[in-house]
């Protein structure tokens, strides 16, 4: 018999029907974890009418959407080996992606939709026609380097060019990357470059989730007690710190694991948890934690454990013969048990995507469940409600804020710094994320910048990082090229700036530039003359606030009355001209190789 879909169930279904009457562009469903995405992939496969693919990276997904399929009464093909079935016939199968890359000749047929479960692992452009890698330099190369899923879409698309690819998941962002898609329905990009999919079609946020109680709240507590620093240590692009590292760290803290263990034995007592899994940081940690929990009621799960042990493990836990599930790394995504109603984090992660995948492990229904308990013992400082920023956070102080553009008035959300009263000090938005639709109806993004460096040859505003200019295609200079060279020079000085300091004399105003050690760097504008005053705007100006409200100053007292809004460039470099010092570069929103002021080195 059908399941009856929920109003927003039905919604993303309806977007997706939209979209690909318009458009072969490739599109993203967000829905967080238990909202019911199998449901909404198997009312897809239904009304298709030619054959679809449905993909998952682990065979307890792939089984789950097949049975969510058959609920409907209608037959489907399974292609896993984890399932021991490698079958194409029907006109819907739900297939592993690692089978099905080792056996792409199966695959030689006229596919008009590939659906993604978990798409936020996919990496690459999965719109790449295979022409455009024939033709693209290094072409051999290019093909050995591409992922299971866009090896199979490029296959795909020798015998349907009009390929459809939709993805599901409930985290679109990858450390590393961002976003997985590059613009939204709600008329905002999220890149200015290629993403795996081109567009967000659908989103539902977890809170909505939570207040109509289609999911348990979760109860989110700080430790009680010590608790790992994992401060010390640097994360890798992906969000993840290296094992070693780890292991090294927690070895000088034994008695912390111990002290931790026994407090969540004695909360799940005297609370009466029915199920309790562990996020463990590395093997060698989870092992060391399961010698702390009760050894009748534990199990351990890494990813070299048997399947079938795997299997039954998992299945006791389940059963509530077992109550506490201590993992590394794999039990984040296609587990089910919604019994599970207290989360242990032991491990760091800067990811907020997996932070959000492992609370989401206790956030099913279930008879007798009126919340979970949330615990972090790594200090990952992750709010699961606030807005994801899709980049790395800059360091620990860093949260979420809101900045309007000044162009489009799109409400952008960047990493920055408030005060104790929640005021904004500072972001590190560089573009406005916005969509401006054209007169024929297209969108581009917003070209607006709030971080920008200035081509030497046009005078156009480009990105921070960029190499070379969007308008005129020249060469932009590098940063640090320009600080090597001006430390070589004998009548050269170069600062990096802590900040700077406004004066007037007779409508001129006067900037010092500060460093570290004292050292002061001078110059003035002559407000009297339009060039000077042109030039001022040009360059802090134009960064008032931090680019948020952009100003032309027509006087000198309107500058002093503004000066605590100005931003400092993070480099200044001069040149010797007879006694005097004379300003020729001021390096604003540095990034490089060189310290900045005020910066651990």
């Amino acid at each position: 018999m059908a399941f009856q879909l929920r109003d927003y169930q039905q919604e993303a279904v309806d977007a997706t029907l939209r979209h690909f009457r318009k458009t072969d562009e490739s599109a993203v469903i967000v829905l967080p974890t238990g909202a019911g995405k199998s449901l909404v992939i198997a009312e897809l496969a239904r009304l298709a009418r030619k054959k679809i693919l449905v993909l998952a990276h682990v065979k307890e997904l792939v089984e789950q959407n097949h049975a969510k399929y058959e609920s409907y009464g209608l037959n489907a093909s399974i292609y896993s080996a984890g399932l021991k079935q490698k079958s194409t016939e029907h006109q819907v199968t739900f297939a592993s992606i690692q089978s099905v890359a080792r056996n792409l000749d199966d695959f030689s047929e006229h596919y008009s939709l590939v659906i993604i479960d978990e798409c936020h692992r996919v990496s690459g452009d999965v719109d790449l026609k295979p022409e455009d890698i024939e033709n693209a330099d290094d072409s051999a190369s290019n093909k050995k380097n591409e992922t299971q899923y866009l090896q199979l879409i490029r296959k795909l698309k020798e015998h349907n060019s009009g390929l459809k690819v939709l993805g599901l998941t409930a985290t679109p962002y990858r450390m590393g990357i961002g976003w997985i898609y590059q613009t939204h329905h709600y008329g905002f990009a999220r890149s200015e470059t290629p993403r795996p999919f081109v567009k967000c079609i659908y989103e539902l946020p977890l809170s909505y989730m939570i207040k109509r109680a289609y999911l348990t709240p979760p109860k989110l507590i700080d430790a009680t007690i010590a608790h790992y620093d994992f401060s010390s240590l640097n994360p890798s692009a992906n969000g993840e710190y290296a094992q070693g590292e780890v292991n090294e760290l927690l070895n000088r803290y034994p008695r912390v694991t111990e002290g931790i263990c026994e407090q969540i034995t004695d909360i799940t007592q005297a609370q009466e948890y029915q199920g309790v899994m562990i996020f463990a940081a590395t093997v060698e940690h989870a092992k060391e934690i399961v010698s702390y929990l009760p050894k009748n009621e534990t199990a351990l799960v890494v990813g070299n454990t048997h399947h079938q042990e795997r299997s039954d493990l998992i299945n006791r836990f389940k059963a509530k013969e077992l109550k506490f599930l201590v993992n590394v790394s794999v039990l984040t995504t296609g587990f089910d048990a919604p019994h599970v109603d207290f989360i242990a984090i032991l491990r760091p992660t800067q990811s907020v995507s997996l932070y959000q995948q492992i609370v989401g492990r206790g956030l099913r229904l279930s008879e007798g469940k009126d919340h979970c308990l949330v615990i972090d013992y790594a200090g990952n400082s992750v709010d699961l409600y606030h807005p994801e920023v899709g980049q790395p956070k800059p360091d620990s102080d860093s949260v979420p804020v809101m900045v309007n553009c000044p162009k489009c008035d799109f409400a952008n959300t960047f990493w920055g710094k408030v005060d104790e009263d929640g005021h904004l000090i500072e972001h590190y938005g560089r573009r406005c994320w916005g969509m401006e639709e054209l007169e024929e109806g297209t969108e581009v993004q917003c070209d607006y910048r709030f971080k920008f460096k200035e081509c030497g040859a046009c005078g156009a505003e480009n990105d921070i990082a960029a190499r070379v200019c969007v308008e005129c295609q020249q060469p932009m200079v590098d940063p640090d090229d320009q600080l090597k060279n001006a430390l070589k020079l004998k009548d050269a000085k170069v600062i990096r700036c802590a900040g700077l300091s406004l004066a007037s004399k007779d409508n001129r105003l006067i900037v010092t530039y500060h460093d570290e050690q004292g050292v002061e760097l001078k110059e003035s504008f002559d407000f009297n003359k339009q060039a000077q005053k042109t030039v001022f705007n040009r360059l802090f100006g134009a960064r008032f606030k931090q680019g948020s409200e952009p100003r032309q100053f027509a006087s000198v007292a309107e500058v002093l009355r503004s000066e605590h809004f100005l931003s400092a460039p993070d480099f200044v470099v001069a040149r010797k001209q007879g006694k005097f010092w004379r300003i020729k570069e001021r390096l604003f929103d540095y990034q490089g190789r060189y310290r900045k002021a005020n910066q651990e080195s």
